[in-house]
Order: C-alpha cells, then sequence, then structure tokens
C-alpha cells in the first residue's frame, strides 16, 4: 500500500523527500526498503533472463558428459551445438551451479586416523583456561606439503599465551 502510494507520486515529489515525510509520521520506510520492493516487482532483465536459459544448456551439458567437463569443455560443447556463449560467461554461470570439472591427478589423503588406535587422555578437559600462569602448557604438530616434500612443524604454548588469550 505504501509502496503503491510512493509509486503514485514519485514523479512529483521523488522518493527520498515522500520516505523522509512517511517516516516523520510514523510510516517508517526507507528509500533502500522502497527500491528493493520493486527490484522484485520488475521483470528480470534480459542477462538474468538469458543466465536462466543458460544455467539449463549447461546443467545438461555437464551431466551429459558425465560431469567430468570443466568450464573450457562446456563452453566448446556448446559452440559445436550452436549456443553462442562466451566463456567467462560459463565459468560465471557454472560457479553459480556448482558445477565443476574432474580434477586430474590423484588425490593425497594425508592423515587416516585408526578406530582402534589408543588416544591419549585429554589431561585438559578441551578446557584451555587455566586459573593461573605456570597452570597449562599445550603443544601440537602437524606437517606442511613443500617443494622439497613434507615438512613437520611443531610448537608449544607457555602459560603466558593461554592465560593471556581468554
Amino acid at each position: 500500500m505504501i509502496i503503491d502510494y510512493i509509486d503514485t507520486h514519485k514523479q512529483e515529489y521523488g522518493v527520498e523527500p515522500i520516505c523522509r515525510v512517511l517516516t516523520e509520521h510514523g510510516a517508517k520506510i526507507a528509500p533502500s526498503t522502497y527500491y528493493d520492493v520493486c527490484a522484485r516487482r520488475r521483470q528480470p532483465s534480459k542477462r538474468q533472463a538469458r543466465d536462466e536459459e543458460l544455467k539449463v544448456e549447461i546443467a545438461r551439458v555437464h551431466r551429459e558428459n558425465y560431469a567430468v567437463y570443466g568450464a573450457r569443455k562446456v563452453w566448446l560443447q556448446c559452440h559445436r551445438e550452436g549456443i553462442e556463449v562466451a566463456r567467462c560467461t560459463v565459468e560465471r554461470l557454472m560457479g553459480e551451479l556448482g558445477l565443476c570439472g574432474a580434477q586430474r591427478g590423484k588425490v593425497k589423503r594425508t592423515t587416516v586416523a585408526d578406530p582402534q588406535a589408543a588416544r591419549p587422555d585429554d589431561l585438559v578437559g578441551r578446557r584451555f583456561s587455566p586459573q593461573a600462569p605456570n597452570m597449562l602448557w599445550v603443544a601440537d604438530f602437524t606437517y606442511v606439503s613443500t617443494w622439497p616434500g613434507w615438512v613437520y612443524v611443531a610448537f608449544g604454548a607457555c602459560h603466558e599465551f593461554c592465560v593471556s588469550q581468554r
């Protein structure tokens, strides 16, 4: 109702002044709210309509090729089928659809937990907030992949760190 009123009078007074007067008289509405509602009422733009059509085609091409095609091959296949679309558009729409091509190479799994392995007791009980300095020391290590190979990184955090991080 308020939106319709603003639509009727915006040519004469402007959106911002109308919203200001309405807000002063208890009908709070921000100009951004008005513009947001108007945007939702409008028909989609040509780009949005074209994107929706292309999403269907891109998803079909991706699915028909066993979901292994990346943006470049989907783009090439679209051109073979006579669908005129830019490669960057295919990349953008595939991203919006959450589609990606198959990843080459072996995926290296670095940590495989053994469910039967003995686990050390949690002496801290997941509470990393000591009541006084020198009551808690924590340490950890991990490994990082580098060009020459794996590098192990270890650290220890003394009581000052644990107390000051509360």
